[in-house]
């Protein structure tokens, strides 16, 4: 791994507080996410099951956690299985985790290789009532690929029929939608370092210069800093591109006199940055480019304004749209005309603004955590207006990722240039 691993005394305490969530002789049981395959022998990335690591903080395949909070045995209440490795796995894939490594990464105590499984979790069951299985159950979820944990349910469930079975998801999005301070922290390194991506372009943009040559200059900063890369595809959207909200082909030249929107992250440590920003190709915005940034930029800096503790996000969501509707207005987009004979369930102003201002943000881009329950301290939100107007091939959005706190936010995306002044001084 680049990044700097955790203390272990994280992963100690978010199991402390699942165990809390869990009945009584219950066991949970968590998978590593599979390696995925391309076409022929080639795989994919590996990408660590967001749950498991949450909780112990190992990123490796292949890895299975068992909790057994009450099990009368002490030595089954935390149980960590790893890939057993040899010479052959050590000279054609490189080092994995000894047993004291992962010990000392997670704070689990018993460590045993993945052959040790069946006979433990045969014990473990036969002293429990109670099973939690996990699932990805993120509201906008569509994967159409069996994964570990599904394969796993379906045996777990074959071979103790009789058990009471109960979904970790719920539980699991409560804990992981509030971080703690060492999830910020990895958080506030991920936007570092997306700032030093985000200052590296704008030395670099000019008229002539191709989307996926700017794409290359942050891959470039993101990794150096011990990055992985990208948190997701990376939009790196010139001219009317930028109307396209989910644009990622990256291969057009940017032309004089367009905006260039470009909606990047860094990953640290499996944690995300979700930052937008839009700057003008020639260095300078035009009257009417800089009238459209500045009202998403006042819609932005209003919306965290609201986003407190106590809201939902639904009517956080109603709340900006009303703001959003009064910029709108403002620059001659829509009138009253419009509001007044506007169909209730597509206000008029979502014609120029299509999607929705936050989402939660963590192991995940779009994190888990609820969409409908009150907003608490210690959540992380992305803020992202945006303005998109087809018919004049500009679209705009700004986007920064806060802390809620109990009165007020953290901005960690503060010292990110965003005023139109500072870009283009930046740029010039």
């Amino acid at each position: 791994m680049k990044y700097q691993p955790l203390s272990s005394t994280l992963y100690i305490k978010n199991r402390k507080k699942l165990a809390e969530k869990m009945v009584k002789n219950s066991v949970a049981i968590f998978n590593s996410n599979d390696i995925m395959p391309t076409n022929a022998d080639g795989t994919m990335k590996f990408r660590q099951n967001n749950d498991l690591f949450y909780l112990c903080g190992i990123d490796q395949e292949e890895t299975i956690l068992l909790l057994a909070p009450d099990c009368p045995n002490s030595n089954y209440r935390e149980v960590l299985f790893l890939r057993e490795t040899n010479e052959h796995i050590a000279v054609w894939e490189g080092h994995k985790y000894t047993k004291e490594e992962a010990e000392a990464t997670s704070g689990i105590q018993n460590i045993q290789w993945l052959g040790a499984f069946e006979q433990i979790f045969n014990t473990v069951m036969a002293l429990s009532d109670q099973v939690y299985l996990n699932t990805n159950e993120h509201l906008r979820a569509g994967s159409q690929v069996e994964t570990r944990d599904a394969r796993f349910i379906q045996s777990c469930k074959e071979q103790f029929p009789l058990h009471a079975y109960a979904r970790l998801a719920p539980v699991m999005h409560e804990l992981r939608g509030v971080k703690e301070q060492e999830e910020i922290d990895q958080l506030q390194i991920a936007c570092d370092i997306t700032e030093k991506g985000f200052r590296r372009i704008l030395k670099f943009v000019k008229p002539g210069v191709t989307e996926y040559e700017i794409e290359a200059e942050y891959l470039h900063e993101f990794v150096r800093n011990r990055s992985k890369g990208f948190a997701y595809e990376p939009i790196i959207a010139s001219g009317a591109s930028a109307c396209v909200l989910h644009y990622i082909e990256n291969n057009k030249a940017c032309n004089p006199g367009e905006l260039l929107l470009m909606d990047v992250g860094a990953e640290y440590g499996n944690y995300n940055a979700d930052m937008t920003r839009t700057i003008p190709v020639s260095g300078k915005f035009t009257d009417r480019q800089k009238a459209v940034y500045n009202a998403v930029l006042r819609v932005q800096r209003e919306a965290m304004n609201i986003l407190r503790p106590g809201t939902t996000i639904q009517d956080y969501h109603k709340e900006v749209g009303l703001i959003m509707q009064s910029e709108l207005i403002g620059l001659g987009l829509i009138d009253q005309t419009d509001v007044k004979n506007q169909d209730p369930n597509w206000p008029a102003y979502k014609k120029y603004f299509m999607h929705g201002t936050s989402h939660h943000l963590g192991l995940d881009v779009h994190d888990v955590g609820t969409m409908y329950g009150p907003i608490k301290p210690g959540m992380v939100f992305t803020v992202e207006p945006g303005i998109y107007i087809q018919e004049e091939g500009l679209g705009i959005r700004l986007e920064n990722d806060i802390v809620i706190q109990e009165n007020g936010y953290f901005d960690l995306m503060r010292d990110i240039p965003i005023e139109t002044d500072e870009i283009e001084e930046l740029m010039n």
